[in-house]
């Protein structure tokens, strides 16, 4: 155990296209900051404007605060690797991004399957939508994901700290992934690969079964709908939310069905990246761009603080 500690992980993450590594480092910087203002726009509009302090946007606010958390594990690290070449990383570092990795996507599904909850009482049973979603019972949702999430995460970190790793230290990832290190420990793996089993139906499965089922209802209850007008109000009301689930399960689940070989892995990377780093920068820009309110309180907030 000793001497797993005292020697550090190399991540390799995209060595291999050294001649592009200053367009690269410009790719990811552009990434982490539009990713880290465009959240940080969200949570001050949430927090400071009035019209916005509906259960839906609270939910919001706390993805976005999740999402900064998310690219800050991974993207300053792999920018590091980058421009500076020291692709070497510790060992209570790795268990650290992986700690925040698992709460983060785990936190991220969870409120995305609270937020198409939402939008289901929003639109299928509109009259009971404020006593259904009142204050208590957000506070509370959002509560429990925190509560669920980090003891997942902690079990995950506790169980990779006793694995011995002789076979290699190279991670061909950006990142210290499960799976990687799992194929590169010498030590017994099928307890955590047991647990993995265990705990992804109710992790994983569950909250995008919850995703779906509230869709089917909410696209019954629009096709019901009489007039075409109506239809386009109660679908704009959950565009946005339904973009952002499909880009991150979207990505996720690629990862996932893609045949395991060599280049599977750099393809594997760069699905990665998608959903570590573009997902998160492209979330606040989907519920802005395609939101009239988020763009009424943006103006109302100008016109307030700004003379």
């Amino acid at each position: 155990m000793n001497s797993t500690i005292q020697k550090d992980f190399h991540l390799l993450a995209f060595s291999r296209y050294e001649e592009d590594q200053p367009l690269l480092f410009m790719g990811l910087f552009m990434i982490y900051l539009t990713a880290v203002l465009g959240n940080m726009m969200i949570i001050v509009l949430v927090c400071l404007v009035s019209q916005l302090h509906t259960p839906m946007y609270f939910f919001l606010c706390n993805l976005a605060f999740q999402d900064i958390i998310f690219v800050s594990v991974f993207l300053p690290k792999l920018m590091v690797i980058t421009i500076t070449g020291d692709t070497s990383i510790s060992f209570p570092s790795c268990l650290t991004q992986m700690f925040l990795f698992s709460l983060c996507i785990g936190i991220d599904i969870f409120l995305l399957a609270t937020m198409a909850y939402d939008r289901y009482v929003a639109i299928c049973i509109p009259l009971r939508y404020y006593l259904i979603m009142n204050t208590r019972v957000c506070v509370l949702l959002v509560t429990m994901a925190w509560i669920l999430y980090i003891p997942n995460a902690m079990c995950y970190s506790l169980l990779l700290s006793g694995l011995s790793f002789c076979k290699s230290r190279e991670l061909n990832h950006f990142f210290c992934e499960l799976k990687m290190l799992l194929e590169i420990s010498c030590s017994d793996t099928s307890h955590i690969k047991q647990f993995m089993t265990v705990e992804l139906p109710f992790v994983g499965i569950l909250p995008f079964v919850l995703i779906l089922t509230s869709y089917v209802y909410i696209i019954a209850t629009i096709i019901k709908l009489q007039t075409s007008a109506a239809k386009l109000k109660a679908f704009s009301s959950c565009s946005s939310h339904l973009t952002v689930v499909l880009l991150l399960c979207g990505t996720s689940i690629g990862i996932y069905i893609r045949p395991d070989s060599q280049n599977s892995q750099e393809q594997e990377k760069y699905l990665s990246l998608l959903y570590t780093g573009v997902v998160p920068m492209l979330n606040p820009l989907v519920y802005s761009l395609r939101n009239r309110e988020v763009w009424s309180a943006a103006k109302i907030l100008l016109e307030k603080y700004v003379p």
